[in-house]
Parts: C-alpha cells; structure tokens; sequence
C-alpha cells in the first residue's frame, strides 16, 4: 500500500509544479509622485516610420535648428500624454482579444469522506472527478471574431486620434505664428500713434491746439497699448496649450521656425477624394469594425441560445473499499430564457452602431463641402485685400515723400499708415483663417491637400489601412 502511494504522490507534484509553472508573477509599479513632463526635446528620438501619415513619415525630426510646422506635429504624436492612454487602451483591448482566444480551463473536482473511527471494516471514501463546458466551443470563434475586430476597432480610433493631435498641432504653430505678425504690425503701429500724440501735445503745449483736438490721438495710442497687451495674453496661453500638446514641461521655450504656403487648392481633387471617404478615415474604418465586432457578438448571442452542455468523467470509492467509475452530463433546457433578451440587445446595438457609421459618413462629408465653399470665399476675400494693401503701400510710399517734402501734414501721411497696418492685420486674420481650415480639411481627409500649381505632383492621400 505504501507503494502504491509514492506514485500517485509523485505525479500530485509533477501536475502541480507544470500548472504552477505557467503562472504569471506579481510585480508593484509605483507610482511616480513628481510630473514627468519633458524637460528636453534635443535628445529626444522620433522614428518617422512610426508617424500616422505620410508627410510626417517623410520628414526627418531635428530640433536643433528649431522646430517647423511638420517637426511641431511630429512631437505631439510622440508626446502627447492623451495619445499615450489612447495606446494604453489599444494594449487593453489586444490582451482582452487574447483573452477572448483562449479556451475555457477543464474543471477537477475533489471530494473525500473519513468514516467514524467507532465503526470497524471502513475506510476513507473520494470521488474525482472531471469536466468540461463544452458550450464555450460553440461560441468560441464567433467571440474570438468580436473580441479581434474590437481590437482592430481600438488601433483605428488610436490612428483618428493621432490625425486630430496632428491637427491640434498645426493649428497652433499656425495661431503662433499670427500672433507674431500681429505683434510686429501692431508695434509699428504704436510707434506712429505715438509719434503723432506727441507731435498733437506738443502743438497744444506750444497753444496750436486745444485738448478736445489732442484726445482722439491718445485714445487711438491707447486702444493699440490694448490690443497689444491683449495680445500678449493670448500669445502666453497659445505657448501654454502647445507645450500641454507636446507633453513638454511648461517652461521649456520652443523655437518655431518656418512659414506655411497658402496657393490655391486643386478642388476636383480633393471633391475626388471626398468619395472615397469610408475607405480612409480612421474614424469610419473603426466604426465599421466595431459593426463587425458586433454583427459577431450577435451571432454569437444566437449560438448561445443552443442548451449548455457540461459533460465530465468521474472515478470514485465508497467507505466499503468498492471503485466505480462513471461520467456526469448537465444540459440547460431551453424553455423560458433560450437567450432571447441577449439577442433583443445586440440585435438594437447593431442598428445604432450602424446608424452611427451613416451619421458620421454624411456629417464628413458635409464638413469637406461647406470648408471648400469657405475656401473659396476666404481667398477671393484674400486677394482682394492684398491688392487694397498693394495700393496703399504705394500711396504711403508717395505720402512719405510728400510728408518730407512739407507738402502734407503729419496728420495725413499717418491716417494713411492706419489705414494700412488695419489692412496688414486683416490679410493675416485671413491668413490664419486658411491655414487653420486647411489644417482641418487635412485631419477630415489625410494627407497632403492638392494645389492647382502642383496637382499632378502633389502627395497623393493615401487610405488609413495602408
């Protein structure tokens, strides 16, 4: 007998010691209790092959010469803290598709019964026993399938969020970029303000002028002190919102560089690639997987309405030293439940994700048509007033020479610069305007928009799946 036990003590370890062996084990991650924000971007390494669209994949990331437009998107899509969660969440749904790959562990069942040791002739009794759900395989391709296109759904919602952090990018160094135009137009302007209160102070001084005369050019001196400081609030927020973008700590001073080229944009073009939408936007390539994840999940409620079947094996001794073996089959009855409220749900969940994916696809496309209408308006408006600021920069040139000639007052020559750095501040309001509504016909259709000088040569817009 005691022979008898060695064995079976002998393979209890080697089972265990082969289910204990593909265990996981319990590491702690602390928490870090300081900011992580990035301090420096000189030593930072950006892979340009891991960049969402082909424009950024083709740029080589150096900041030691600044940062352009291109460089600023790229860093955001390295950095940014909302797309490192975004990623963490595309790492979740790959291991919950992983899991949902996996079959269901056998179950082993242990018991034992000790008799009195009062009653002679007895011995210990155990029943083992083994067993399976074998309804799990039924559904188990059919969740595997929702679990991968779920996944499939999360990359393509990471990517969509990458082309919007790429957006948010540019639009800043756009707005940046403005904001110093303005202040450099508005400085100038001071200085002629200011020279011309001070030329009125000193003819009132001299008894030329009276104050009522002298008012009008200190408000108009004040009024450009305002729209300086003004502008000075919202460049400090613009920096702080684009290092918040870039991940970068909030005293880290970026040096932007470079312009952005505004020609007139190939509309056949891009009116072309707006048909072929549902193909390369992320967005709607993840919700079209989502549809497929669930058109799974709904076959998958159906094939759950089959009975679920348990079958096991048992080996088993009585107190009286007798051995039987058997197996145990446990079976659901379909009768009252059969899954129908489950189907009800996935089958109502299935129409809203495909009214959704309608909803979004019609809304796309209404977006690209009403922006190409505006940028059609925006650069008609556009011309227009750079042919106005051509005109008065020729007649200030010709006021200038006047006003050193004494042949016009102070007064005139300056109402003419006026009249021309208000036109300077609107062709670059303009300006903005554009470059920031290309920047969101980019992020609506991806890639590089097509110009009319250079349609045929233009980047083409590739599709998200390539």
């Amino acid at each position: 007998m005691q022979k008898a036990k060695q064995p079976c003590r002998a393979a209890t370890l080697l089972l265990a010691s082969v289910l204990l062996g593909g265990c996981a084990t319990y590491h702690s991650v602390p928490l870090t209790p300081h900011s992580t924000a990035l301090q420096r971007i000189d030593a930072l390494h950006i892979d340009p092959h891991s960049m969402p669209l082909p424009a950024l994949a083709a740029h080589r990331f150096d900041p030691s010469d600044g940062l352009d437009i291109t460089e600023t998107a790229m860093l955001a899509v390295a950095n940014n803290p909302d797309l490192k969660l975004a990623r963490d969440d595309a790492g979740i749904a790959h291991a919950q598709a992983f899991a949902a790959g996996l079959l269901p562990d056998p179950q082993l069942n242990l018991t034992g019964d000790f008799p009195s040791p009062s009653i002679a002739g007895l011995i210990p009794a155990f029943n083992r026993g083994l067993s399976f759900d074998f309804t799990s395989l039924i559904t188990h391709a059919a969740t595997h399938e929702a679990a991968t296109a779920s996944a499939q759904k999360t990359d393509l919602a990471l990517l969509w969020q990458e082309w919007q952090v790429v957006a948010q990018a540019r639009q800043l160094f756009v707005r940046i970029a403005t904001q110093r135009r303005l202040a450099a137009v508005l400085q100038q302007a001071l200085t002629w303000q200011t020279t011309r209160y001070q030329a009125a102070q000193a003819a009132m001084t001299a008894g030329n002028l009276t104050l009522g005369a002298v008012t009008p050019y200190l408000v108009a001196q004040q009024d450009i002190q305002r729209q300086l400081a003004e502008l000075g609030r919202q460049q400090n927020q613009s920096r702080h919102n684009l290092n918040a973008l870039l991940g970068l700590a909030p005293q880290v001073h970026l040096d932007l560089v470079g312009s952005t080229r505004i020609a007139p944009l190939n509309l056949k073009a891009l009116r072309r690639a707006t048909r072929d939408l549902a193909k390369r936007r992320p967005d709607l390539l993840a919700l079209a997987a989502g549809y497929q994840s669930q058109e799974a999940k709904v076959r998958a409620a159906i094939l759950a309405q089959f009975p679920s079947l348990n079958i096991g094996f048992t080996r088993a001794r009585d107190t009286a030293g007798v051995y039987t073996t058997g197996f145990s089959v446990s079976i659901s009855l379909p009768i009252f439940n059969r899954n129908r409220g489950n189907i009800a749900v996935e089958r109502a969940t299935r129409q809203r994700l495909k009214d959704e994916y309608q909803s979004r696809l019609n809304k796309a496309e209404n977006d690209i048509d009403r922006l190409l209408a505006e940028q059609q308006l925006l650069e008609q408006q556009r011309s227009t007033t750079l042919e106005s600021i051509r005109i008065l920069q020729a007649n200030t040139q010709k006021a200038a020479t006047a006003y050193s000639a004494h042949r016009i007052t102070l007064n005139l020559y300056i109402d003419l610069e006026s009249a021309l750095y208000t036109k300077q501040i609107e062709a670059i309001n303009l300006d903005q305007t554009l470059l920031e509504q290309r920047i969101a016909l980019q992020a609506l259709l991806g890639g590089e928009l097509p110009h009319q000088a250079a349609s045929k040569t233009s980047t083409p817009i590739k599709q998200a799946s390539e």
